[in-house]
């Protein structure tokens, strides 16, 4: 057995299984048998970007693994199979995106690159495989070939690529990092800057203050960590994340999340089977989409729902969960809040201290009925679900 050992990166769903197997971080793990391309042994990737190919970012973890013992290769990208696998370490874009810029510029023999004295400077390249580089001030980096990079650590500058497989990397203040290739990401981490990226597949990721983070790109993430930002993602199957403090997440994909954790902020999803949920303070978690949930765990917050079979829920004190939709469930456990489900057939629940709203529709869907009461007034119980029937009486039924 071969002691050559490769240094790869491996995509993962998000319990950290491979086609069934179950991995952990810190283990290795081999395999029995012959070793076959897309058939038999441990998988990973060589080219960082490679992995998006076969895990997004909406929906995926990723690790830098250690590869070892028989091994074979693609012959269309870096993927490689191998009797051994170890999981180094977890990483996030950020980090995937650097190693896909050192493992570039360990490949390439035509690299462009500004000079780092300079304070007003480009580099272009259009080769495929290539890379780009400029850490000047002021200074824009541009590369259009595929399974390449373009990566710029100056201020109030720019990173261009249009590339598959590719990235663009920024690092400066009051500067852009775009790329629109596919299985690609764009990723900026200076303060009063944007990440774009619409590419299929990919990620837009930005920790910067004052910054925008926006991937229109299916299967993908748009993600930002800084204050006074917003993530926007509008793909299918996606996500968009903002932590930061007076910022908005937003997206508008199908099958996806929008998520916010951040204080005087909004998480807000208009896409089919999907969530929006928001944990600050002063701050709202909205949802249009069927088959969806809005949730706000935030004080002085609302969590809005209108999308059918769904549910808006919060537990913050002095907030309101309030929901429109089919079929559907509002519910609050803060004191002083209210659950107003004016849907059909819907369903609210509030605890002690709390209020609940429904309505009565006929057959036709004509309202016949609204009615409003308190916890502990109207036969109305504590944290129990009701709904209101014909007469505009107030009945206990189950929560689901």
């Amino acid at each position: 057995m071969s002691d050559k050992r490769i240094e790869a990166i491996k995509g993962f769903s998000l319990d950290w299984k491979c086609n069934g197997f179950q991995f952990r971080v810190g283990e290795t793990y081999e395999h029995d048998g012959a070793v076959e391309i897309c058939a038999s042994g441990f998988h990973a990737v060589e080219f960082p970007l490679d992995v998006f190919e076969y895990y997004s970012p909406a929906d995926s973890k990723y690790a830098v693994v250690e590869l070892s013992g028989e091994m074979a290769r693609h012959d269309v990208d870096t993927k490689v199979a191998a009797a051994r696998i170890t999981i180094r370490e977890e990483i996030d874009i950020n980090l995937l995106v650097k190693k896909a810029v050192d493992w570039a510029l360990s490949k390439t023999t035509h690299t462009k690159s500004a000079c780092e004295t300079k304070t007003s400077s480009v580099a272009t390249n259009t080769g495929q495989c290539s890379v780009v580089t400029n850490t000047g001030q002021r200074s824009v980096a541009t590369n259009t070939g595929r399974r390449s990079v373009a990566a710029n650590a100056g201020r109030r500058s720019a990173a261009t690529n249009t590339g598959h497989f590719s990235a663009a990397a920024n690092a400066g203040d009051r500067s852009v990092a775009t790329n629109t290739g596919y299985r690609s990401a764009a990723t900026n981490t200076g303060d009063r800057s944007v990440a774009t990226n619409a590419g299929h597949y990919s990620a837009a990721t930005n920790a910067g203050y004052s910054s925008v983070a926006t991937n229109t790109g299916d299967r993908s993430a748009a993600t930002n960590t800084g204050y006074s930002s917003a993530a926007a993602n509008t793909g299918d199957r996606s996500i968009a994340t903002n932590t930061g403090h007076c910022s908005v997440a937003t997206n508008a994909g199908k099958c996806s999340a929008a998520t916010n954790i951040g204080n005087y902020s909004m998480a807000a999803n208009t896409g089919d089977f999907s969530a929006a949920t928001n944990t600050g303070t002063f701050s709202v978690a909205a949802n249009t989409g069927n088959s969806s949930a809005a949730t706000n765990a935030g004080y002085r917050s609302a969590a809005t729902n209108t999308g059918n079979y769904s549910v808006a829920a919060n537990t913050g004190n002095s907030s309101t969960a309030t929901n429109v939709g089919f079929r559907s469930v509002a519910q609050v456990s803060g004191k002083s809040s209210v659950a107003a489900n004016i849907g059909v057939q819907g369903k609210a629940k509030a605890s002690s201290g709390g209020a609940i709203v429904l309505c009565y529709h006929d057959n036709k869907g004509n309202l016949i009925h609204i009615r409003a009461s308190k916890v502990g007034e109207n036969g109305v119980k504590p944290d129990v679900f009701y709904t209101l029937n014909e007469y505009g009486q107030f009945v206990e039924v189950e929560g689901d």
